[in-house]
């Protein structure tokens, strides 16, 4: 089969490979319909997720056909689903309390995971090593462990491109909403309005935020936040952007902020370029410039919510800040198992329609310029979708 595969920072290649074969009894095998390029593939693209192997296959969105299963789960070959990123057993502790992106049996190198961390999260499709080494789904073929937990069977009536987004950036976008702990007539800032950020932005709007604040410098992106109804701030126009937030909040700041950005935050100023700098010596792992201003710009006793990926050590956070302030931070990977159903109800119920940040339709042959054109933010892109 066909599978796009990491060889080195910004060198993917779609490759002939193996097919992939049942290895356990609660594996199935699905025929991938639909995969898309998410803006955390862009950090191992980017040479920033360690413990990848040359050849290892990419992509933790996808969603696709049953054709083969491992032993009777409730899903049937032929059936259509669509997959979640992160790989549940259903059955540990945190399984048992839908916090499937903690699952404590799904990682095969947990002990790599622990070495760094203390503690083992889910592994996930696509990912590295330190996360299973599974292997993703931007191919014409892919194993998906616990087929009997994961996939959710997708309705005749509901697109590809509506359900593809319930595997991973629909509840995350949500999960970091839900995060906010929103309470009627509150203020939300988004920190980012790629797809992560348009789904928050709404998501926001549902939870019952009266007004949602977009930052970002993209005037693609900003377009599509103000079609949801939210305001907007060009932090490359305006610089202080702190100081704009207080201003619209009538100097109290959001209740809520989430960041959306994670470890490749773009920014203005000294801040930025010290960032990037000690980034690229790799000095820090991670860029926080929208953390910072995050913590900077939230009211006192307000919500943090990290939806951006962050990796390892960062510098300069002024922790003494969020501390006097009061904040409190929510963050970490999506139990998309969770939120896959519910909102698959609102998609239905025409409540969100997530196809809204697809610009561009690719092949699989063409997903390494897909990547080169996502990572570098060409041609109004927001959000690529492969079809193999």
């Amino acid at each position: 089969m066909k599978a796009l595969c990491w060889y080195g920072s910004r060198d993917v290649r779609v490759e002939n490979v193996p097919d992939p074969h049942i290895i356990n009894p609660r594996d199935i095998i699905v025929r991938v319909t639909l995969a898309a390029i998410c803006g955390s593939d862009v950090h191992i693209y980017d040479g920033y997720i360690p413990s990848m192997e040359r050849g290892d296959i990419l992509g933790h969105e996808f969603m696709g056909e049953v054709v083969e299963i491992g032993q009777k789960d409730g899903l049937q070959v032929g059936d259509r689903v669509v997959v979640p990123f992160p790989i549940a057993c259903g059955r540990c502790f945190y399984c048992q309390n839908h916090l499937y992106a903690s699952c404590d049996n799904s990682n095969p190198n947990a002990a790599s995971l622990e070495a760094l961390q203390g503690y083992s999260s889910a592994g996930l499709f696509g990912y590295s090593h330190l996360y299973g080494g599974y292997a993703g789904g931007q191919a014409e073929y892919v194993r998906v462990p616990f087929g009997d937990v994961g996939p959710l069977k997708v309705p005749d009536g509901m697109t590809d491109e509506q359900a593809l987004f319930l595997s991973d950036i629909l509840p995350t976008g949500y999960m970091a909403a839900e995060n906010c702990d929103i309470k009627a007539g509150d203020t939300v800032a988004v920190w980012g309005c790629g797809p992560v950020g348009q789904f928050a932005i709404r998501s926001a709007f549902l939870l019952g935020a009266a007004r949602v604040i977009a930052i970002d410098r993209f005037p693609e992106r900003l377009h599509l936040a103000r079609r949801a109804n939210a305001e907007t701030i060009d932090y490359e126009e305006e610089h202080e952007v702190v100081a704009r937030l207080k201003e619209m909040t009538g100097g109290q700041g959001p209740d809520s902020c989430i960041d959306a950005v994670g470890l490749e935050a773009h920014g203005t100023g000294i801040g930025y370029l010290y960032d990037r700098s000690k980034q690229m010596l790799r000095l820090q792992m991670d860029r926080p410039t929208a953390l910072r201003e995050i913590i900077q710009a939230c009211r006192k006793n307000g919500t943090v919510s990290l939806a951006g990926v962050y990796i390892g050590l960062i510098d300069k956070m002024p922790l003494g800040v969020a501390f006097g302030k009061g904040l409190t931070f929510k963050m970490g990977q999506t139990h998309a198992h969770r939120y896959m159903r519910p909102l698959l109800e609102k998609i239905s119920g025409g409540q969100i329609d997530p196809s809204v940040v697809i610009t561009h339709r690719m092949r699989l042959d063409e997903a390494p310029e897909g990547y080169r054109i996502f990572a570098d933010k060409e041609d109004n892109c927001i959000k690529v979708v492969l079809r193999p």
